[in-house]
């Protein structure tokens, strides 16, 4: 097997006993990336240089006893985190030619850690989709169905994961965005407690709801992941000051002693019954390695899709305000006055889904709508928080699917954004309420197209996730199943 194809805590083993270096390794990555690329599109910027030098350091680090994991480990970062130095574009136009002058705090992190970075990956603009289709440098392809979508807004991240043109990736989710294309291209993905990662350097869609998470081929690679980026930052307001436990010790077998609740909304109207086939084995599966299953209700699920689209958007009518064309990014150089410079470059740098949630979120704070859409929407999310601590109350954790269907056909939503919106309604009100979620792999459609899993659990609880996935990925048996991509 090629050394691409590994999860991080196999290379870690042959790193550390010096069986292979950290340059044959990152060359192992980039000649993969150089075989199948042209059929993913899962990069917008590659550094092939520069990861061969940080590779080169990794090795060194290795030679005089490094043993952190993550050591000498090849990367792919989702284009909205800053990277001193390295493109970071965002998906967006505006941003082509964006060189951030710092590192976000999470690659502060994986650069201490001796990791190599082979470049960003693609994303759906300002992290703004469920399909990566609106990414200003063309959509990345599902590697398991090359016609259909990966998910979104992460889905190059999790393409080059399933594609193995990385060991690992770093995602964000704002609505689902690291657990829905994790689910559709056959990967684990992981969104932390809001305040758990710091978003220092992350490229802020909607400040509330970003969260930055690992897209793994394995539960213990997300542990590995998580360890490394967890933890406070002062220079990020948000983030919150608790202990970060050591996650790979999660990953015990059993169950027993743990209560899991099925939320008897997500299993309603719209989802497909290979999908729901799908889940509910692997909830048996739960009940045969210990764990009690319950019922519960979320009754106010149905509301998250309409009170996330008017926060969401809200926020980012905010956050976008300062692309310009000002201080950086792409200015219109024909623009005659300051209104038109303005205008202009802030109509041509942004695509067209970017516009509509500028201009859903500035009418949604606009005088006289204000308490009608935006404080209406946060009375909502304060319902479902509510929900979430009642039922996390009777039990440990929830399970559900993570989206209604498995990965659509390239195009085939393109014109229906409330069906695309729609995609992510079983995603949505974890972010809403702050919680911990995880999408582990759990079947295969008719089609062949991967179904995933959702865990979710209460505030700083992914312990208990990891648990509940290490132990679930052990029953699946699906560990080193890969897409038929030559």
């Amino acid at each position: 097997m090629e050394l691409a194809h590994l999860t991080i805590h196999e290379v870690h083993g042959k790193l550390s006993r010096r069986e292979i270096s950290a340059r044959e390794l990152t060359e192992s990555a980039l000649a993969r990336i150089a075989a199948v690329e042209e059929r993913v599109h899962a990069f917008i910027t590659l550094d092939r240089e520069g990861a061969l030098a940080q590779a080169a350091a990794a090795d060194r680090l290795l030679a005089a006893g490094e043993t952190n994991p993550l050591c000498g480990i090849p990367l792919a970062i989702k284009d909205v985190l800053c990277t001193r130095g390295l493109r970071t574009t965002c998906g967006s136009k505006i941003l082509e030619n964006f060189l951030p002058p710092y590192d976000a705090a999470v690659i502060e992190k994986l650069k201490a850690a001796g990791a190599v970075i082979l470049g960003k990956a693609s994303m759906d603009e300002f992290a703004m989709g469920s399909s990566n289709e609106n990414c200003a440098y063309g959509a990345p392809h599902n590697p398991w169905q090359l016609d259909a979508v990966c998910g979104g807004s992460s889905g190059g991240s999790a393409a080059a994961v399933a594609a193995d043109e990385c060991i690992a990736a770093l995602g964000s989710d704002t609505g689902g965005s690291i657990r829905q294309p994790a689910s559709h291209c056959g990967v684990v993905g992981i969104k932390p407690t809001y305040g758990r990662v710091s978003r220092y350097g992350l490229l802020a869609y909607a400040s509330s709801l970003d969260q930055i998470g690992p897209l793994t081929k394995d539960v213990r690679d997300a542990a590995l992941m998580l360890n490394a980026i967890s933890g406070h930052d002062q220079r990020d307001s948000t983030s919150v000051n608790v202990p970060v436990p050591d996650y790979s010790a999660a990953l015990v077998e059993g169950l027993a002693g743990l209560k899991v609740g099925i939320p008897r909304e997500y299993f309603g109207a719209g989802l497909d019954p290979e999908v729901a086939g799908a889940v509910r084995g692997t909830i048996r599966l739960l009940a045969e390695a210990g764990a009690e299953i319950v019922e519960v209700s979320l009754p106010h699920t149905e509301y998250g899709v309409a009170a996330y689209y008017i926060i969401a958007p809200a926020e980012a009518s905010s956050n976008l305000a300062r692309y310009d064309g000002v201080r950086f990014g792409y200015r219109d150089l024909a623009a005659e006055t300051l209104h038109d410079m303005y205008r202009q470059s802030r109509s041509q740098g942004f695509g067209p889904e970017v516009k509509r949630r500028i201009i859903i979120g500035t009418y949604a704070l606009s005088s006289g709508y204000y308490d009608a859409y935006y404080k209406k929407a946060s009375q909502v999310r304060t319902l479902i928080v509510e929900d979430f601590t009642k039922a996390l109350a009777q039990c440990d954790a929830l399970i559900s699917p993570v989206a209604p269907t498995p990965a659509w056909r390239l195009g085939e939503k393109t014109a229906d954004p409330l069906s695309m919106y729609l995609s992510d309604a079983l995603t949505i009100p974890t972010n809403l309420a702050g919680l911990p979620g995880i999408s582990v792999p759990c079947g295969l459609s008719s089609a062949g197209l991967p179904i995933g899993v959702q865990l979710q659990a209460a505030p700083f609880a992914e312990e208990k996730l990891l648990r509940l996935a290490f132990n679930l990925e052990q029953r699946l048996g699906l560990v080193g199943r890969k897409p038929a991509l030559a």
